[in-house]
């Protein structure tokens, strides 16, 4: 049992008994139809993330595909555009799907209901996956999610703000890691045995934005973080530690 981040991919290979699953969070197809009925211009980079896809499942060989949520970017009834990027994706893969029902999923069943693909969609308050659970993050995990040895976490987006020594800036996607702390979900989730790990996956989308996890001020959008996680580590995509995510 085990979830490796794939050296600078936005993805981690997954091991559960004698299944191999490729994991990632916030795919957010058509974002660019969204965002151009907001005034910005963008070409559609949707070839390009299914690609990515598909060429991350034949690296790892991975049996099957989890999406932590946000498989759509517009919340509700999945557009056209966003049909039209899934469709294809699908017919594309070759492995079944468990898609974690995020927060911009909200009417996802009835697209999936009309593809022939394998899809599982779960409830948003995640599923496991032998010892692992899965979870998008914005709402309140389940019990049997929360007693995984390691709880695979979307919805953040963390990333973190890198200035050099003459004041400069850049901003970083990372990975996040920690002990899950039980006290954080004695109220939401009573009698929860918690004893386990959580990894909070950087988007997949390059065109998302970001929750800044060390800049003061900023605030953690999921309903168990900060405070769900003991020592939190940060990691570049290529497997720099950072070292303690509040003191990057």
């Amino acid at each position: 049992m085990s979830v490796e981040p794939i050296p600078d991919e936005r993805a981690a290979v997954a091991r559960t008994g004698s299944e191999r699953l490729l994991v990632i969070a916030d795919y957010h197809a058509g974002i660019e139809s969204v965002l151009r009925v907001e005034g910005v211009e963008l070409d559609s980079q949707a070839q390009r993330r299914r690609e990515r896809v598909l060429g991350l499942l034949a690296e790892t060989d991975a049996d099957r595909l989890v999406i932590l949520g946000d498989l759509i970017h517009a919340v509700g009834d999945p557009w056209d555009s966003e049909r039209d990027e899934l469709r294809a994706l699908f017919d594309a893969l070759a492995v079944p799907v468990t898609l974690v029902k995020g927060n911009h999923d909200g009417e996802i069943e009835g697209f999936v209901d009309e593809i022939a693909h394998p899809i599982t969609v779960t409830e948003p308050q995640g599923t496991r996956i032998g010892s692992l659970g899965f979870v998008h993050g914005h709402t309140w995990p389940s019990r049997e999610v929360l007693e995984a040895d390691i709880v695979c976490q979307g919805h953040e987006h963390p990333v973190v703000r890198l200035e050099d020594s003459v004041g400069g800036g850049r901003m970083e996607h990372v990975w996040l890691r920690g002990q899950l702390a039980p006290e954080a979900f004695a109220d939401a989730v009573p009698d929860a045995a918690v004893d386990g790990e959580l990894v909070v996956f950087p988007v997949f989308n390059d065109r998302s934005g970001g929750t800044w996890i060390n800049v003061e001020g900023q605030e953690f959008l999921s309903p168990f973080l900060p405070e769900g996680i003991d020592d939190g580590e940060a990691y570049l995509l290529d497997g720099t530690r950072l070292g303690p995510y509040r003191s990057v």
